[in-house]
């Protein structure tokens, strides 16, 4: 994964790619097995991960992480 010159990986990266890209790769089932949280559990949806997320900033990390590894090759 090509860093930015911050060295910040998830830098330029929404919320919303970042929950689009995992969700379609991994799907909502998977993201709920390695994040255990209703939005990825119960009738998942983008919008419903986003508004949980935005309030929610240790789930918000944990897939931040989820993410970081997944481009980085470490799934």
């Amino acid at each position: 994964m090509t860093q930015s010159k911050s060295g910040d990986p998830l830098h330029g990266v929404t919320l919303e790619r970042l929950v689009t890209e995992l969700s379609a790769h991994f799907g909502f089932e998977e993201m709920g097995r390695r994040v255990p949280v209703r939005c990825f559990l119960f009738d998942p949806s983008i919008k419903s991960s986003l508004t949980f997320l935005r309030k929610t900033p240790w789930a918000r990390a944990k897939v931040e992480e989820m993410y970081v590894a997944w481009k980085a090759g470490r799934q």
